[in-house]
């Protein structure tokens, strides 16, 4: 992978031919000084860095800080005022003003990074429900394959983890930024890794920062209502026009022929070289039939133009036949020979996700799952019912600060609908008080005649429902997973995960 440096009149240059810029400093004088490093954090800076002035919550004292730590130009969407700073070359620093922050971003780092995104087959996919599973199916499965062929392992960009053969850490973004994003492709190339799996988020997709990248397959789950607000969403419409932006930018489409929009999604994807479809239905290119759940075990047959066979998970939910069908059918466009495709699939795990835990004593089940929209809300709901059928549900969970409005009617709907007792809790509250969130769900919960509790403490919470459990109840704490951190104020504070705090109040 060829790495070069580029002068600071390059990145003007590139920035103008695409319409962003609106004022600059930059002149002769200026003008071909290197730029060695980009950031939009003021903890990450080093020399000759150029560093991006952005978020609701910025500050001139970041700007400020980054200066004094080695920045030397700074692009923005205002011009800020620096005459306090004690040097004059601080005082003059080189800026670049532009009309879209977020495109300008994308367009900075592809050309820092240099497009290291060509050097990888990327895998993108996007959908209401189901993305983190069907990435790590995909993990899995290539994994095996790498394996097999002894090559490194491949990378995952998700709202669970993200690695990228340098970096190795919890996701707070379904997507990254795109400058960490470029960062994560970058890392993976010079790595080695051949393979990078990513969820595209609708938010990624409307604010460009996937912009300018082409994806070797993309895939399309379903499609819900979610995310819609002032600050995400207009209406599901604008959701929904968001994820059809992937399907303008990939060699491949696999589509679920079982979702709804799925003709729409098959008409913005005209463009690709191949569109396969899978589902549940004998009219898709990867078919699955015959599930069949034995014990701990589901079992499946596919049916495609070129093979006919069973496959196997040995991960707990039925309808994560279809998150199979789809990482099936991504692995068929690449070209994944079948054995590795059954064995990893096999093998596959998601962390915080379906994860079910057994108190022998008490013969009590508690399932810890990700689920935090109507949609994977209503899967879990109707798959725990067909699978613990006569069984009571209690059901921890809460909704976050500032966004998805929306969820906490539905879900504290769904919940009310569904469960026997529902306790509401924190969930990423933010920079909204956890009480009034929590509140907001009960109102809804209630209206479904359903016994409710706010224990604002997710910890005390998670305790209370596992002890008021019985042998006829199924407990299922959704929305954190094994993430370790919460949400508050601006911060992410640490914390121990709900696969913890089950397993600490859970009797062996």
């Amino acid at each position: 992978m060829v790495e070069k440096v580029h002068d600071l009149d390059e990145y003007l240059k590139i920035l103008t031919e695409n319409n962003l810029v609106s004022n600059t400093n930059i002149n002769s004088e200026n003008c071909n000084s290197k730029v060695e490093y980009i950031s939009f954090n003021s903890n990450d800076i080093k020399n000759n860095t150029l560093f991006v002035c952005k978020g609701v919550h910025f500050s001139i004292e970041y700007l400020k800080s980054a200066i004094e730590k080695g920045a030397t130009c700074y692009l923005s969407d205002k011009m800020y005022d620096l005459e306090d700073l004690e040097s004059e070359l601080d005082k003059n620093i080189c800026y670049i003003l532009v009309n879209d922050i977020r495109k300008a971003m994308a367009i900075l780092a592809d050309y820092f990074y240099n497009k290291s995104w060509e050097n990888i087959n990327l895998i993108g996919i996007t959908g209401t429900k189901g993305k983190s599973t069907t990435s790590y199916f995909m993990k899995f499965i290539l994994d095996d394959y790498l394996r097999g062929h002894k090559k490194p392992v491949s990378a995952i960009l998700s709202g669970i983890d993200n690695y990228d053969g340098v970096i190795n850490e919890e996701s707070h973004l379904t997507t990254p930024e795109a400058m960490e994003l470029h960062k994560h492709f970058y890392n993976a190339a010079k790595s080695g890794i051949e393979y990078l799996t990513m969820e595209v988020s609708s938010q990624a997709l409307k604010y460009d920062r996937t912009l300018g990248i082409n994806f070797d397959v993309a895939c399309f789950l379903n499609i819900g209502e979610d995310h819609i607000s002032d600050v995400e969403h207009s209406d599901v419409e604008d959701y929904f026009q968001s994820k059809l932006i992937l399907f303008n930018q990939c060699e491949m489409a696999c589509i679920n022929l079982n979702s709804d929009r799925s003709e729409e999604v098959i008409a913005a994807s005209k463009n690709c070289k191949k569109v396969v479809t899978f589902g549940l239905t004998d009219q898709a290119d990867v078919y699955g039939y015959d599930i069949v759940k034995e014990g701990k075990i589901i079992s499946f047959k596919v049916r495609t133009d070129s093979f006919d066979r069973e496959f196997k998970l040995t991960m707990p939910g039925l309808f994560n036949v279809q998150n199979a069908l789809a990482a099936i059918a991504i692995s068929y466009c690449l070209d994944i020979p079948l054995e590795y495709i059954a064995s990893g699939l096999k093998k596959a795990r998601v962390s915080g996700r379906m994860e079910v835990y057994s108190s022998k004593s008490r013969n009590l089940q508690v399932i810890v799952d990700y689920a935090h929209n109507k949609m994977s809300f209503e899967t879990l709901f109707r798959s725990t019912k067909k699978e613990y059928p006569n069984k009571k549900i209690i059901i921890v969970f809460g909704c976050p600060g500032k966004k998805a409005f929306g969820r906490r009617q539905e879900l504290g709907e769904v919940a009310g609908k569904y469960s026997d007792r529902v306790y509401i809790t924190e969930e990423d509250a933010g920079e909204e008080p956890v009480l009034k969130i929590c509140e907001e769900i009960a109102k809804h919960v209630l209206k479904q005649n359903c016994k409710c509790d706010i224990i604002v403490d997710r910890e005390e919470a998670i305790k209370q429902a596992i002890s008021g459990a019985d042998e006829n109840t199924i407990v299922l704490i959704t929305g954190k997973g094994r993430e370790t951190r919460q949400k508050r104020g601006t911060k992410y504070i640490d914390c121990p995960s709900d696969v913890e705090y089950v397993q600490k109040y859970l009797e062996p």
